[in-house]
C-alpha cells in the first residue's frame, strides 16, 4: 500500500499559492528597484535615466576620426579592366579541358582539392579552353545583326545581340535586401548585357502580390529603370500543376514502358482518352489528344509542395526556359556567356570535394530547355515526391546511367573556397587566402592575417594618403577634405572632429583590389552569410565600391567597358558600421 502522506485542505493550498505569489512579487520588485536606482541614482520612481558621457572606444570610427577623409584604398593605381577585352560573342568553353585541368578527368579526381592551381589555369589559360567554332552562332540565324552592326546599349535600350540571348534565373522570397542588390549589380557589372536577360522569380505561392511588392520596394527602386528597359524581368513563381514534356518522352523512358506495354503503343493508349481528351499513363504522366505530353501534379501533391522550394524552382524553370540558374547568394565575377553558349550547356558543380559521381551542387545549374535531360530530371524529382535536392537527383541520374549528361565542374569555378577548408586542401591556398566565408565581410584591422599568403605578383604600388606620424594629412587628402561636405560634429567631437588618423581607424584602408579576388573563378558563393552589411574596407566593400564607381561612370568594369544604362544609385555609406 502506497503512503501518500497527509492530505491538504483547499484552504491550505490557497494559502500556499498566495505565499508563493508574494515571494515572487517581492523578488521582482527588488530586482527592478535595484536596476532603477543603478540607472538613475535615485529611489524616486519618477526620476529619469542619467545620460552618461559617451565613452569612445579606442580605434572606433566615432573616436574623432574624420571618416570623410578616409582613403578608399592604399593602392596607387587600381586596375579595373583586369580581365582584358570581353571574349568574342561566339566564344565556346571547352568543358573537357576545364574538367581535366581542375579535376583530372571525368573519372580521375586527383586534382580536385588543388584549388590554387585550378584558378591559376582558369586565369591564365583562356587560350587553352576558349575557342570559336567554325559555324559561328552569330551567323546561324539570318535575323541576327552582324557583330559590327549590332546596336550598342544606351539609356533607353539594352542594345542588340549578334547571336542568341542567354537567360539568367534566380529566385527570391520576401523584401529586397543588400544581398539582392549585390547579386544584381554583379550581374550588370560582368555580363554581356545586350546578350543576356535576368529573370528574378518571386515567390507568388506564399505572396500573390510578390511582383507588385518588389516594384514598390525602396531597396529595389534603383533597378526599376532596368526593369523598364528590359534587362531585368520580375517573374511570379507559382508551382505549375502541369509541366510540358517533349513529344516522345514517355515512349522513350524505360520507367514508363510497363504502362505502355499494357496498351501496346502510345496510339493505342490514347484511344481510351477521357472526355477532355486526356490519357493518363502512370505516375502523373498524361497525353492529350493532340499528342502533347505532360507531367500532371495531383491536388494532394500540390498540397505538400517541397519545403526547399528553390531546389525545385531551378529544375522546373530551366526545363521551361533554359539558361542558367544562380542562387541569390552568388557573386558573378566573369562573363558566363562562353559556358552557356555551348550547344549542350548542361552543367553543375561538385558538392565540395565529394568523390561520388552523383554528388552535385546546383547553386549554379545550367540546362537546355525542354530537352531529354531536363525532362528526365524534372520527372525524377516529381516521382520522388517533389524531392529536388541536388545530391538526391544526382544519385538518381548516376543509378540510371545518365550522370555523364550533366557535366560536373569543380568547385573552384563557382565556389573557390568550399573544398579548401572543409575537406583538407591540397597545395597552396587560393588568393585571397580565406579560411572562413565570413572574413569577406570583415574590415577591421588585421582581420585576415594571411590573406596574401599565396600571392605571387609584384607588390601593389601604394600611395601615401595616410598622413605623417602626427596625423597631419598629405596635400592630396587636404585637397579632398576641402571639396568634401563638412562632416557633422557632435558635442563630444565625434564623426570627424579632426583630420584623419589611420591609427584611430577601426576599419583602415588596405591593399585589397577586385582584380585579386579569386581571379579565374566565374562566381563566388557567399553561402547565406546574414551580416547586416559588409564592414568598411572589407573585400565585399571593395567590390561594392568598384561596382558603384562603374555605375556612376567613374570607373570601368573588369572588361574595360563604361556603363551604358539607366542610373543605378550607389549605396548610402554610413560613417560607422553597425
Amino acid at each position: 500500500m502506497v503512503d501518500r502522506g497527509p492530505s491538504t485542505s483547499k484552504l491550505q493550498r490557497c494559502g500556499l499559492l498566495l505565499r508563493n505569489l508574494l515571494i515572487a512579487t517581492l523578488a521582482y520588485t527588488s530586482v527592478v528597484g535595484f536596476v532603477h536606482v543603478y540607472r538613475t541614482g535615485s529611489i524616486s520612481p519618477f526620476s529619469q535615466v542619467v545620460q552618461k558621457p559617451a565613452v569612445i572606444p579606442e580605434g572606433s570610427l566615432s573616436g574623432g576620426v574624420n571618416w570623410r577623409l578616409r582613403p578608399e584604398s592604399l593602392v596607387k593605381d587600381i586596375n579595373d579592366a583586369y580581365l582584358g577585352a570581353r571574349p568574342d560573342v561566339d566564344t565556346y568553353a571547352n568543358y573537357t579541358r576545364l574538367i581535366e585541368a581542375c579535376r583530372g578527368s571525368a573519372i580521375g579526381l586527383e586534382r580536385m582539392r588543388n584549388v590554387h592551381d585550378c584558378l591559376k589555369f582558369l586565369a591564365e589559360g583562356e587560350s587553352d579552353y576558349f575557342f570559336i567554332p567554325e559555324g559561328r552562332p552569330s551567323q546561324s540565324v539570318t535575323g541576327y545583326p552582324t557583330i559590327g552592326g549590332a546596336a550598342k546599349p544606351n539609356r533607353k535600350s539594352s542594345g542588340e545581340c549578334p547571336g542568341p540571348v542567354q537567360l539568367y534565373h534566380t529566385y527570391w522570397t520576401g523584401p529586397s535586401q543588400w544581398r539582392v542588390e549585390l547579386f544584381v549589380k554583379s550581374y550588370l557589372y560582368t555580363q554581356n548585357l545586350p546578350c543576356s536577360r535576368l529573370y528574378i522569380w518571386l515567390d507568388s505561392d506564399s505572396n500573390p502580390k510578390a511582383t507588385d511588392d518588389m516594384m514598390k520596394d525602396p531597396g529595389f527602386a534603383r533597378f526599376l529603370p532596368l526593369v523598364e528597359r528590359g534587362d531585368i524581368m520580375l517573374m511570379a513563381w507559382k508551382f505549375p500543376s502541369r509541366i510540358p514534356l517533349p513529344k516522345g518522352t514517355i515512349e522513350q523512358d524505360p520507367h514508363y514502358a510497363k504502362y505502355l506495354s499494357r496498351s501496346g503503343s502510345i496510339e493505342d493508349a490514347t484511344k481510351n482518352a477521357n472526355a477532355k481528351g486526356e490519357t493518363y499513363i502512370g505516375d502523373g504522366l498524361m497525353i492529350q489528344k493532340d499528342g502533347s505530353e505532360w507531367i500532371v501534379l495531383t491536388e494532394r501533391q500540390m498540397t505538400f509542395l517541397p519545403v526547399a522550394v528553390s531546389d525545385a524552382v531551378r529544375f522546373v524553370v530551366l526545363h521551361l526556359y533554359g539558361g542558367v540558374y544562380l542562387d541569390m547568394d552568388i557573386l558573378l565575377l566573369r562573363d558566363m556567356r562562353p559556358l552557356l553558349l555551348t550547344p549542350d550547356h548542361n552543367f553543375a558543380e561538385r558538392w565540395a570535394v565529394h568523390s561520388h559521381a552523383g554528388d552535385f551542387n546546383t547553386a549554379v545549374l545550367s540546362l537546355n530547355a525542354n530537352s531529354s535531360l531536363s525532362s528526365y530530371l524534372v520527372r525524377g524529382g516529381v516521382r520522388m515526391g517533389l524531392n529536388f535536392h541536388p545530391r538526391i537527383v544526382g544519385r538518381m541520374a548516376w543509378k540510371d546511367g545518365r550522370v555523364n549528361e550533366l557535366a560536373m565542374f569543380e568547385t573552384g569555378l563557382f565556389d573557390p573556397i568550399w573544398g579548401e577548408f572543409n575537406w583538407g586542401r591540397e597545395g597552396r591556398c587560393a588568393v585571397p587566402c580565406f579560411k572562413d566565408y565570413g572574413v569577406a565581410f570583415v574590415g577591421t584591422r588585421d582581420a585576415i592575417k594571411d590573406e596574401w599568403q599565396s600571392y605571387d605578383g609584384a607588390p601593389l604600388p601604394l600611395k601615401n594618403t595616410l598622413g605623417g606620424a602626427d596625423g597631419t594629412p598629405t596635400e592630396l587628402r587636404r585637397r579632398e577634405a576641402e571639396t568634401s561636405p563638412a562632416p557633422t560634429k557632435g558635442a563630444d567631437g565625434s564623426y570627424g572632429g579632426r583630420d584623419y588618423r589611420a591609427v584611430e581607424d577601426k576599419y583602415p584602408p588596405n591593399n585589397r583590389t577586385l582584380e585579386n579576388f579569386f581571379r579565374g573563378a566565374w562566381t563566388y558563393h557567399i553561402h547565406n552569410q546574414w551580416l547586416k552589411h559588409p564592414q568598411p574596407n572589407s573585400w565585399f566593400d571593395v567590390i561594392e565600391r568598384a561596382q558603384d564607381g562603374f555605375f556612376r561612370g567613374e570607373r570601368t568594369n573588369p572588361y574595360g567597358e563604361r556603363w551604358e544604362g539607366p542610373e543605378v544609385k550607389a549605396y548610402e555609406r554610413w560613417p560607422e558600421f553597425d
